[in-house]
Order: C-alpha cells, then structure tokens, then sequence
C-alpha cells in the first residue's frame, strides 16, 4: 500500500469520526442515547444516516454500523427533535414566546404633501371696474377673515349705492302714507336694494355708512371670505377687472391632503379610516399621525398602482405643499392575535411550519397557519398557543434534523409492516395458499 493511500485512508477516518460524532449528539425519541435492552431495529451507516442494514456490519472505511433501537418512551410527534444542552449554546439556538397581540398589516409607500382641495377659495369681483388699491398684494401672505383685500371701483356700484339711497328717500316719504299697500311696497323696494348691494359683496361696514352718512362711495371694499394664505394673485393695482379675473386664490393649510400610490397587490388591505404615520426629511425627528379619508376608484396605466388620500392636521404649518413623505399606513387591525416572531416560521415546500420547545433540549415541529405579518412579526391562525416557546434561530438546522427522524420513523414503520403484518393481511395470504391447494 502506498503512502499516499494511507494519508488518505486515515483522513477519512478522521471525518468519520468527526461526522459521528456530530450526529451523535442530535437524538431524537426514535433513536435514544442510551441504548435499550432490546435487540436493534436496524443498523444505519454512520457517514450516511440514509444508508441502512437489517444486521450489524461495517462501511468501506470499515466503522461499525450504528444500531437504532425503538422508543420505548412516550408517543411524540414524529420529526421531533433532541438535541444534547450543550450543542443548543454551540448552535446558537434561541426562542421567543408566543404573545396575545394587536396586529395589522403595515403597508408602506411614498405620499406627496398637496392642498386641502376642500378649503381652497377662487376670489372673483362681480362686477366690471379698477383696481384703486390693493393691501394683499404678495403670494404666501397670510389672510384673516373678512380682511380687507383691495379696493375696488366700479360704476355699476355706484348706481347700486345710488338706487339704495333713492329707496331709502321712498320709504321716508311714504312710510306715513295712510295706503297700507304703498308702505309695503316702498319697504320692499328698500330690502332689494339693499341685498343687491350685499349680493355684489359691497360689505356691511360700507352699508351701514352709507346708510348713515347717505354719501356714495367712488370705490368700495372686497374682504376675504376666509382665513388661509393667498397662493395667487391676479390683479395688481389699476388694473381692469371682470368677473372672470381671478382675483385671489387663497387656501386654508390648516389641514393638508396627501396623496400616496398603492400597489395591486397591497390594494386589498387598505380601507378608508386606516390610520397613518408620516415621517418627512424636512422635520425630522417628528411623526404626523393621520388617516385614509378617499381610495380612488381607477388605477394608473402606467404604474399600476391606486391613488390614496390621506387627511393631516397642520395647524403647525410645518407641512407644505409638494413636500414629499414616506407612508405608512396601518391597515386591517386584528386584535388578540397570536403573535410571534416572522424569523421563528420556516418554509419548506407546501408546508410553513415552527418548532416549539416541548422540554429542555427537546423540539416539536408544527405546521401552522399564519395571518397577518408586519414589523418582523406574524400572527398565527393555528397551530401555536399562548405562552409556548418558538425557536427563532439555528431553526434551519433542526429542520434539517427533523426531516431525517421524520424519514426514518417512516422507514421503521415500513419495516415493521413488513416484518408484522396485521391479522387481515395473514388471512388474505392463508386464502391465497389455501385456493392455490
């Protein structure tokens, strides 16, 4: 034999020794540590536990098969798995518990900050004139209401303030008159004139003057009907204008739209009251809690998504229009979940399964039913209890572990069918033989 032959030979018995007793140490009910007085159900190779013998014999590297002896323990469900205390630290094996929890799906997306189209107010005159003097006269100013925004001239105001004074004049003289008919008539002269003065927005501070001091004003008074911030202007000072001139645009940031895409497959989670955070580079360290108010009805062609509008307070007025945010959108609440870690559920195949700590050393695998998942957890439909441990890492390993028991308890009950068959199965092969006389 050459030299090179025997390095290589005892090389190989190094790592079978090795390979051993690494296996060793894993043990599960269908293979005890300590051996029981009964004789071996099989032998298994101890490089390659799928290798089998029905009599003790050894491997090409010449190392004994290992005997597997049944469980003369108690019933566990096949696949469990023991491991040795010691190799559970080497691993690093850990567990968390399953907890009652309030859960809900988080969906995540980008939003842009807009205007509350709801509080948006397009000034026009209505009426035909100039504009004599304008005091909001900057984009961005901040308006009170019924501040006072230009002042206006117009002939036809003029004729209004004088037709006002001629019904006021009326009804002076006529308000004696012993005809109950022309008193009537002469109050209602007054009324209309005066509500066409308030229809064309002359205000009430400049009625009442005029009713005082019965002196017609050249030009008059438009206030803004609401408090916000003019976002534009349309007329400057001397400048003619209609009632189709826009004269202000002016919006209340109090409160501000969002509007953020949601993908298809996200869609069905979202529903209009879901509560929101949003975080935004621009004020950072602060989260602006709000919610879903609309889902829009049609999606976009071209990214496939669905827009959704999001409400937010602002009376800091720290969110501004066009600023973009990151979303999160907490949707379908489930309360008293059964909660664990998404690290803890392995998938493999058509199954979704966790071990569960049954004992010290010892773990149990489940297949389970998960619901929603969120935040690095999951909820469990079934399958897990309160209060039961879930491994959370080295998980891979025992599933690794877990399907060679569940293999060879298969095996073993293959094994036993053979070698025992039930009482029908004697009888079928006792007719056979006796029809076959």
């Amino acid at each position: 034999m050459s030299k090179s032959t025997v390095i290589v030979a005892i090389f190989m018995l190094l790592v079978g020794l090795a390979v051993g007793y690494g296996l060793s140490t894993f043990h599960s009910p269908a293979e005890p540590i300590v051996q029981e007085s009964s004789t071996p159900l099989f032998y298994r190779n101890p490089m390659d536990p799928t290798i089998t013998s029905p009599i003790p014999t050894k491997d090409s590297m010449g190392m004994d098969y290992i005997p597997v002896y049944a469980d003369s323990g108690q019933q566990e469900v096949v696949g469990t798995v023991e491991i040795d205390p010691v190799v559970v630290q080497n691993i690093g094996v850990r567990t968390a518990q399953a907890k009652l929890e309030s859960m809900s799906r988080l969906v995540r997306t980008a939003g842009r900050v807009d205007f509350n189209e709801e509080s948006m107010i397009h000034l026009h005159p209505k009426v035909d004139g100039w504009i004599e003097e304008i005091w909001v006269d900057k984009t961005g100013q901040a308006v009170e209401h019924n501040q006072m925004l230009l002042r206006i001239y117009s002939p036809k105001l003029v004729s209004a303030q004088q037709e006002y004074l001629l019904a006021l004049n009326n009804l002076a003289a006529l308000e004696t008159s012993p005809f109950k008919e022309v008193r009537s008539g002469a109050i209602n002269l007054v009324k209309s004139s005066r509500e066409r003065l308030t229809l064309l927005d002359v205000p009430e501070h400049q009625i009442l003057e005029l009713e005082q001091t019965r002196e017609i004003k050249k030009s008059l008074h438009i206030h803004s009907p609401v408090k916000g911030t003019a976002i534009r202007i349309g007329a400057r000072q001397g400048q003619f204008v209609t009632p189709q001139t826009e004269l202000y645009m002016i919006v209340d940031l109090n409160t501000v739209w969002v509007y953020a895409d949601v993908y298809e497959y996200e869609l069905p989670w979202v529903k209009i009251g879901d509560q929101v955070e949003m975080t935004l580079a621009a004020v950072p360290g602060k989260t602006f809690m709000g919610a879903v108010s609309y889902i829009y009805p049609y999606a976009d062609s071209s990214t496939r998504t669905t827009k959704v509008r999001m409400v937010f307070d602002n009376q800091a007025q720290l969110l501004r229009p066009d600023m973009f945010a990151d979303i999160k959108i907490q949707s379908d609440v489930e309360k008293d979940a059964i909660v664990i870690p998404s690290e803890a559920v392995v998938r493999s195949g058509s199954r979704t399964q966790v071990f569960v700590v049954r004992a010290t050393g010892k773990y149990e695998p489940r297949i389970v039913q998960l619901g929603v998942e969120s935040e690095g957890r999951v909820s469990v439909l079934s399958g897990v209890d309160v209060g039961e441990q879930v491994v959370t890492s080295a998980q891979f390993l025992l599933d690794s572990e877990s399907k060679l028991r569940e293999a060879t308890a298969k095996m073993l009950e293959t094994m036993n069918a053979e070698q025992n068959p039930t009482p029908n199965e004697e009888e079928g092969s006792s007719a056979g033989a006796h029809n076959h006389d």
